[in-house]
């Protein structure tokens, strides 16, 4: 399904009601054959795009739709982790190391978060440098930029 959002289009798929990929633009998402990402609406996919607009209106802080995540142990502990980050805070890459006991994996933590396959529902977003600076997004910097700033604007 593409959802149009302020943050532009997003890509959304799902495999047997669950959340499986949330892009950035109109792409084919991993696992998907090339134009498989049908435009049909599902109730299921009624139900994303709902918690989508509430959250981008800034009525939801946290989703509920299901989804299904796929990667090595390490970043399904980041993603969980990542997941609990309040609406509107910020964590740095150094934090969540730090939270899963592993203080020298601040940049294996970056790329678990590159690889994130349900950016705002798993708010990579709000994972930020030591020193503030905002850096790496798989969704682009402008949009990470955006995605912090409603939420400033929302809380």
């Amino acid at each position: 399904m593409y959802f149009d959002s302020s943050a532009g289009t997003l890509t959304v798929a799902e495999q047997d009601t669950a959340v499986v990929f949330i892009g950035f633009g109109t792409l084919t998402p991993p696992g998907f054959p090339p134009g498989g990402c049908e435009e049909r609406m599902t109730p299921f996919l009624r139900s994303v795009r709902t918690e989508l607009d509430a959250w981008f209106s800034g009525r939801l802080r946290r989703f509920t739709v299901p989804v299904r995540l796929t990667g090595t142990p390490f970043q399904l502990a980041v993603w969980d982790v990542i997941a609990s980050i309040p609406y509107g805070e910020c964590r740095s890459y150094g934090d969540i190391a730090r939270t899963l006991g592993k203080p020298g994996a601040a940049r294996a933590v970056g790329g678990a978060c590159n690889r994130n396959p349900v950016p705002i529902i798993i708010p990579c977003h709000r994972v930020i440098g030591s020193d503030g600076s905002l850096t790496g997004f798989g969704g682009g910097l402008d949009n990470k930029k955006a995605l912090l700033t409603l939420e400033r604007r929302n809380q």
